[in-house]
């Protein structure tokens, strides 16, 4: 069953999470998982009677007079991960709202370039005559700081970040820590020796929620799960998000001490990850993306058993609708599961009507504020 997304413009894009809204769980007993192996649970809250989110049925907005910017992280176009949601948003801005193609700019950063390069790149959208632009990770920070102020009547959207004072950047944050909570779960679920890992591409706060939602989720499930992590770069070094080798090893160390279910948050490093889970014949769980769906991991996609959603697609996209609407306000201040700006996907059948109806029972709980999600450990 289709989960429906908080604008009717969005659904079709390839990313869209799909998982059951349906499915209830007896509740009251605490179940062990289909191995009949691994953890022992905490009794599991009921799924609700319906789905949780709804969805906002939008009018349509001509955006034909647009012409419309998108400034990439490292990775850019092609990640299989966060710059490729952020491109179906603006994609899909291009066909739901008549944006003509030559009124659209995509640029992409290189690992490690310093901060005039991405000034540089924000420069040459907005002198162009770009506007709205949306640049793509919290890197685009300190240089929006700089650039908006330059170009006052040009409209920012910066994902994962803010920058105050700036009246023309809109920040566009996520709940990470409350989809990952529901990866926790799923992987609990899944382990059959009770021990998962997390691979984290590099060491900073925002990766940090990731980790923090997923270890929690997890240890909510299972109380005694054992939770390990490894990151493949430090703070400062963000080649971590670029690296498949270097999240193929992180990921063997992992495995090698016992986990057998791996969510990796590594951006296109988590390719590797999948690599080698699936020549470990352990799990894995996919991040920001349905990557089960997604072509760059065909060849390892039966070892994802689900996938967290980060919906960088749903929140490009409707802020560039808002921006053509001139209505910035419409937007949440926060993209969260509430919003269904953050979620989980089940594609390739591996998560039964149990598991997905417990699921549901804990995204309830977490929208109706009974569980607090903590976004560090």
């Amino acid at each position: 069953m289709r989960r429906r997304t908080r604008g009717t413009a969005v659904a079709a894009i390839a990313l869209t999470l799909v998982a059951s809204a349906c499915a209830k769980d007896s509740g009251g007993t605490a179940p062990t998982n289909a191995a009949g192996a691994g953890c022992e649970f905490s009794a599991p809250p009921s799924a609700p009677a319906t789905s949780s989110t709804s969805a906002a049925a939008g009018d349509k907005v001509d955006g034909s007079a647009l012409k419309i910017g998108l400034a990439y992280d490292i990775g850019g176009r092609g990640d299989a991960s966060f710059n490729d949601l952020a491109a179906a948003g603006f994609d899909q801005a291009i066909k739901d709202m008549g944006v003509k193609k030559e009124n659209t700019r995509e640029l992409s950063a290189a690992p490690n370039e310093d901060e005039t390069a991405k000034q540089t790149r924000l420069r040459q959208l907005a002198s162009e005559g770009f506007n709205p632009i949306v640049g793509v990770g919290f890197a685009y920070t300190e240089s929006l700081k700089v650039v908006a102020p330059e170009f006052p009547n040009v409209k920012f959207g910066l994902v994962d970040s803010a920058v105050e004072g700036a009246a023309n950047v809109t920040p566009l944050v996520f709940a990470e820590q409350e989809g990952a909570f529901l990866a926790g779960v799923v992987a609990a679920y899944q382990s059959k020796k009770c021990h998962v890992g997390f691979v984290g591409g590099v060491d900073i706060p925002l990766i940090q929620k990731f980790e923090a939602g997923y270890a929690q989720g997890a240890k909510t499930a299972a109380p005694k799960v054992q939770v390990d992590k490894k990151y493949i770069t430090p703070a400062g070094d963000f080649t971590g998000f670029q690296d498949p080798p270097k999240g193929q090893e992180a990921a063997k160390g992992l495995i090698d001490k016992g986990a057998d279910v791996v969510y990796p948050a590594a951006g296109a490093s988590g390719l590797g990850v999948f690599a080698a889970v699936k020549q470990a014949g352990v799990l894995a769980i996919g991040c920001d993306a349905d990557q089960y769906l997604q072509p760059a991991v065909a060849a390892n996609k039966d070892v994802i058993v689900a996938s967290s959603l980060k919906r960088v697609d749903v929140a490009v996209f409707d802020f560039f609708r808002a921006a053509a609407k001139n209505d910035l306000s419409s937007l949440p201040k926060v993209f969260d599961l509430k919003s269904d700006g953050v979620g989980y996907a089940t594609s390739g059948g591996k998560v039964d009507a149990k598991l997905q109806g417990i699921l549901e029972g804990y995204k309830a709980q977490i929208i109706e504020g009974k569980i607090k999600v903590a976004d560090k450990i």
